[in-house]
């Protein structure tokens, strides 16, 4: 009897624990102190649950191309504030202001995006939107 019990209780933890890993929170992973503003190449925008990506390519000082990604929020959110799965395009020249990654990688949560122009593409995300 009590191994009928145990094994669903089991497969429910087990569950519960990888969808809990899957949404995170802004302050495990980014760093509100460290805000950074690039100008890069889009390579790649993904509008996708639980959070959208958008990578991007910044030519640094020395020449060399550094491979960036910014996390977005979920595309529910991102539609609320004018966003659209075309919003940007690869091989769409930007300027995405946001907070790094605390493991210092190349990875950014998205606070803004504009497009060459200066134009703000949607609207602006603070560190706690989800």
């Amino acid at each position: 009897m009590s191994r009928l019990f145990l094994a669903p209780l089991a497969l429910a933890t087990v569950l519960t624990a990888t969808l809990a890993s899957a949404h995170h929170s802004f302050a495990v992973f980014f760093d509100d102190k460290q805000e950074v503003t690039l100008r890069g190449t889009v390579t790649m925008f993904r509008f996708t649950n639980p959070h959208g990506t958008l990578a991007f390519d910044v030519t640094g000082p020395d020449g060399q191309v550094q491979h960036w990604r910014a996390e977005t929020n979920a595309p529910s959110v991102l539609q609320r504030r004018g966003w659209t799965r075309s919003s940007v395009r690869p091989g769409q020249v930007i300027t995405i202001k946001g907070w790094r990654a605390r493991d210092g990688s190349r990875y950014i949560r998205m606070g803004e995006v504009r497009d060459a122009d200066g134009k703000l593409v949607g609207g602006r995300f603070g560190t706690n939107d989800d």
